[in-house]
């Protein structure tokens, strides 16, 4: 997946040019500025593993390490080498692996939620988002590079999930004994891990990846999304069913853009129409009702009703947004449903790229206020992954609309 231009000609379409040309601002932007500043201040040469935070002069803040931030890191530098960065990806992406095994795997399988750079367990309970960040990395690394050992890692993580947390009727249990509210958000990293190992190139893990996938988007088409207004609630109870009172009203334009990049995946995969079309209702509703069209960016938060509740604008739905658009772009009917797409694309890349620090290269401004100002904070690590997808995703995607070339005789 090598990210190379593509030099639009007179028939291609202006949407699509204009999603080209914000594709190639930003890998520019990563390749040059982002990757190199995680690689050099963002990456604990000394101790191991990557720091979570860089703060405005660019130097990297001690903090507890999450599993979840290094399967993250892992991800990203073993993007950049399928992307095309010369840089040391291999060598990025071992030392993540490395760090990951001597600290962030516990011995029984599950992965630690934090650690000190020493190896020393600061929280050893089970935590859903993290295992998932550990599977999904793994996937990433084995992608960049087979290993087997890698894969038996993620399978053994996985038997431990369905042994220790299984959910009676379908997904996973917060913690046992039971704790709630029930959370969406793991299953969805659960779900794009899963949809990592499958199309990894693992063979021995191949059915219970695909098993899991099935499980987790079934989950969603079923209980996650409501049936009559196709919102996404974030918190359930033991029943899968939306927690009583506010807790259960909270819908986030972000996740809806995320959840409906990875259900046209997997329909496209398994070639479900029905989790394709919910994903393109996802996407329909998190536009018309998530996005400030005065700032050009996705808010935070919703009321099921779809009323604003947080309007504050962290970086990460602006990636997800790019990403859902893609994803309906990819899937369109016709030409002028998926130029409609393609415009959104570049609206999108262009909110993205409002958050992107001019005083720390490579950085970024994590929230937005509600007057399109920033809160004056260090950059976390655990956005570069949302980033470097989404230009994943745009260097995926958009060649595979490129006008083909026309030999002329004369």
């Amino acid at each position: 997946m090598n990210c190379e231009r593509n030099d639009p000609d007179d028939r291609s379409s202006p949407a699509w040019r204009l999603a080209c040309s914000e594709r190639d601002q930003l890998v520019a932007w990563l390749f040059d500025k982002a990757l190199p500043l995680w690689w050099t201040s963002g990456t604990d040469h000394a101790a191991g593993g990557y720091f979570e935070k860089i703060d405005r002069r660019s130097k990297p803040l001690e903090e507890p390490r999450r599993t979840r931030v290094v399967g993250r890191q892992i991800y990203v530098f073993a993007t950049a080498k399928t992307l095309g960065w010369t840089g040391p990806a291999d060598e990025a992406v071992a030392h993540g692996i490395d760090f990951f095994r001597r600290c962030c795997l516990a011995p029984d399988g599950t992965a630690v939620s934090t650690c000190r750079p020493d190896g020393t367990s600061l929280n050893s309970s089970f935590d859903l988002y993290d295992q998932a960040f550990a599977m999904f990395g793994l996937a990433a690394a084995f992608t960049c590079k087979p290993d087997r050992d890698l894969e038996a890692i993620a399978s053994r993580m996985l038997d431990r999930m369905r042994s220790g947390w299984r959910h009676p009727e379908s997904g996973f249990e917060e913690s046992n004994p039971r704790s709630l509210p029930l959370r969406a958000n793991p299953h969805m990293h659960i779900f794009e891990a899963s949809l990592a190992w499958m199309a990894s190139g693992a063979t021995s893990s191949q059915p219970e990846w695909c098993a899991l996938a099935d499980e987790i988007g079934q989950l969603c088409l079923r209980r996650f999304i409501d049936s009559d207004s196709g919102v996404l609630r974030e918190l359930y109870d033991g029943d899968w069913k939306p927690m009583p009172g506010e807790a259960g009203r909270i819908v986030e334009p972000g996740h809806m853009f995320e959840w409906a990049w990875l259900l046209h995946r997997w329909g496209g995969l398994r070639g479900d129409t029905a989790a394709v079309a919910a994903g393109r209702r996802l996407v329909q509703i998190a536009e018309t009702h998530g996005i400030d069209a005065q700032r050009g960016v996705a808010f935070n938060e919703l009321w099921d009703d779809l009323t604003p509740k947080d309007r504050m604008a962290r970086l990460w739905p602006q990636t997800e947004r790019i990403k859902a658009w893609l994803s309906v772009a990819h899937s369109a009917p016709t030409d002028g449903e998926r130029n409609v797409a393609f415009e959104h694309v570049a609206l999108a890349a262009r909110g993205l790229r409002k958050y992107l620090a001019e005083d720390v290269l490579g950085a970024w401004n994590e929230r937005m206020r509600e007057d399109g100002t920033f809160l004056d904070e260090p950059a976390p690590a655990s956005s570069l992954y949302h980033v470097t997808c989404a230009i994943a995703e745009m260097c995926q995607i958009l060649p595979l609309f490129a006008p083909s070339l026309v030999i002329r005789q004369d």
